[in-house]
């Protein structure tokens, strides 16, 4: 990865939260990067790797966390500022993970939750309360796919990079197990738990962050019973990235709930 080209993804980030809209940093990146994006080769840790210095992560980090304070529908920045501050949570989500004997063998095999690995016509044969048939629904309900979410790119550590990976990817399952909706209560309900289960400073700051977004009624209902449930959920649950997801399709939804207590639906 050539440092034309790290430099060019560093002014981006702080292009993005540029209040011209347009300067010249922004015309240089536009221009630079689509000549040598067709050239680009990665020789780092994993595909995709870009290596970063201290004072870029940082430099990444303050960008995205500016753009991410301005717009917390910015993903791309949001995932940036994850990458670039969570090395401590990702290192003890994967201790946690090498403890768990489950844990140790999605480690190992490294599986990936992905539309590409991923059998649909499979799932939807599945009967309904399988954990498949329930995850598919989900998935249909609320329009979304597996595959919107980002490939590491700033973590240099191999193994910590699938850990951040498996985060991501395990998102939606999250919600398919705690029976949360996709609107902002609910993302917000999910992150409370993420925060207290991963530590992860980019789960606190969407945890904090996120209740300024709701009205009056849902803000209390946050404050008084659903977050206080999603704390405690997610500090005594088992580490979630530990579960091999994709050894448990066919099994009935409520038993495997019955296995992760702490994942049962908001009031039951």
């Amino acid at each position: 990865m050539s440092l034309l080209y790290k430099n060019l993804l560093i002014q981006t980030v702080f292009c993005s939260i540029c209040p011209a809209g347009v300067c010249v940093h922004r015309l240089r990146c536009s221009s630079s990067s689509s000549v040598e994006s067709s050239s680009i080769s990665y020789d780092g840790l994993y595909p995709g790797h870009i290596q970063t210095t201290p004072v870029q992560k940082a430099l990444l980090a303050v960008g995205s966390g500016v753009a991410a304070l301005q717009n917390p529908y910015r993903h791309d920045m949001v995932a940036v500022l994850g990458e670039t501050t969570g090395h401590l949570a990702l290192t003890a989500l994967r201790d946690r993970m090498r403890d768990d004997p489950e844990g140790y063998a999605v480690l190992t095999e490294r599986p990936r939750i992905r539309l590409s690995t991923l059998d649909l016509t499979k799932m939807a044969a599945l009967p309904d309360g399988s954990f498949g048939r329930e995850y598919l629904r989900f998935l249909e309900e609320n329009n979304v796919t597996p595959d919107s979410r980002a490939d590491v790119r700033f973590v240099d550590d191999e193994e910590l990079a699938y850990v951040m990976q498996r985060y991501r990817e395990v998102h939606d399952l999250l919600h398919t197990l705690l029976g949360m909706p996709t609107n902002m209560l609910g993302e917000v309900a999910v992150k409370w738990f993420e925060a207290a289960q991963t530590g992860l400073p980019m789960c606190a700051l969407g945890a904090a962050l996120g209740p300024l977004r709701l009205n009056a009624s849902r803000l209390q209902t946050l404050l008084t019973s659903l977050g206080p449930w999603a704390l405690r959920s997610g500090r005594q649950a088992r580490c979630v990235l530990s579960v091999f997801y994709e050894r448990r399709w066919e099994q009935n939804t409520e038993e495997l709930r019955e296995e992760l207590p702490e994942l049962q639906p908001w009031g039951l």
